[in-house]
């Protein structure tokens, strides 16, 4: 490629890195659960580098979004160091991991990787639009004497209603035995894990929603400093290919943390339904090709597919404006 094409490309992915930042932090799920599928999906760049510059987006955008929520308040920083050590151990394992079976399994490896891939952000989508807006303030009846002996109740003031808000949080040890399986999980696949860190919080400790999104990305910004390292001795780190997605999560990351302490998460969380559902489908029909279990799927289709997602998916925004405001 010439210059100035290397250039454009460059370019392009500074402004794809940046949306991804913006929605990412707003959600709670970190950049890489949205950069490594699309990448393993729709790129022929290979599997470890992939992984490895995941790793460093979602790695930025947890970075440069903790100053702001810890600031504001929103972050509980007592429970993200809590969790990150747990979670730390998990991501070097699962990074290590990758890295084996990378090497060892070929493209076989990568075809399965994928596609449970693909399964696992299926899930995720599936969880968003299940658990909806009840899940944004869980009722925590009890609290244990281990959670208790810690004093991880909190507050913080929550600017899109001008109130404080004080909550509680229980099943601490639960919640170490689950973030180290999250960080297994991250590791190998380099995205980060962002989007189990959300839900683990609010589902398994009863962390608002809001809270457990900002938390996760002070969680990531540690954690992932862990995870790239056997990335980075494997080489999987080229320094060109990961300027302009970081730079895009500098300004993304900081962006998006102004706007989720303004935020209502509805909308961003069904777009980013639509979108996951469309990179599992690009990620389980990849496996299956690189398996031989099937045809790679052609440009046309996957366009197709991904529209009619898009179009389902403002379908529903849509529909969701609507009863709020008839609620309002």
């Amino acid at each position: 490629m010439s210059n100035g094409t290397i250039a454009l490309w460059l370019f392009a992915f500074f402004l794809i890195s940046f949306s991804i930042a913006m929605v990412a932090v707003i959600a709670g799920i970190g950049g890489g659960v949205i950069f490594t599928p699309v990448m393993m999906a729709f790129t022929p760049v290979n599997g470890v580098v992939i992984r490895a510059t995941g790793l460093i987006v979602a790695m930025f955008s947890g970075l440069i979004s903790t100053g702001i929520f810890m600031k504001k308040g929103l972050g509980h920083f007592k429970m993200c160091i809590t969790l990150t050590a747990s979670q730390g151990i998990g991501a070097l394992f699962g990074a290590q991991s990758a890295i084996v079976v990378a090497g060892t399994f070929g493209d076989s490896g990568e075809g399965v990787i994928r596609i449970v891939l693909g399964g696992i952000l299926m899930a995720v989508a599936v969880y968003f639009f299940v658990g909806g807006r009840k899940l944004e303030w869980p009722n925590i009846q009890k609290v244990d004497r281990i959670t208790d002996w810690m004093r991880l109740e909190h507050a913080y003031y929550e600017e899109s209603d001008g109130k404080v808000y004080k909550y509680k949080i229980t099943r601490i040890l639960l919640g170490l035995a689950l973030v180290f399986g999250v960080g297994v999980l991250g590791g190998f696949f380099g995205m980060g894990a962002g989007w189990a860190i959300t839900p683990v919080q609010n589902l398994g400790l009863g962390v608002p929603l809001k809270v457990a999104a900002a938390n996760s990305g002070i969680i990531l910004g540690m954690v992932d400093c862990v995870a790239v390292w056997p990335y980075m001795l494997a080489g999987g780190i080229i320094p060109l290919f990961v300027l302009p997605w970081l730079s895009g999560q500098v300004v993304g990351g900081y962006l998006g943390a102004l706007a989720l302490l303004k935020a209502k998460v509805t909308v961003v969380r069904m777009i980013l339904i639509g979108i996951m559902i469309f990179t599992s489908f690009g990620l389980i029909t990849d496996g299956l090709a690189k398996l031989a279990l099937m045809q790679k799927i052609p440009g046309e289709i996957s366009l197709g597919v991904f529209l009619f997602v898009m179009v389902i998916d403002a379908c529903a925004i849509f529909h969701v404006q609507r009863k709020q405001k008839r609620r309002a």
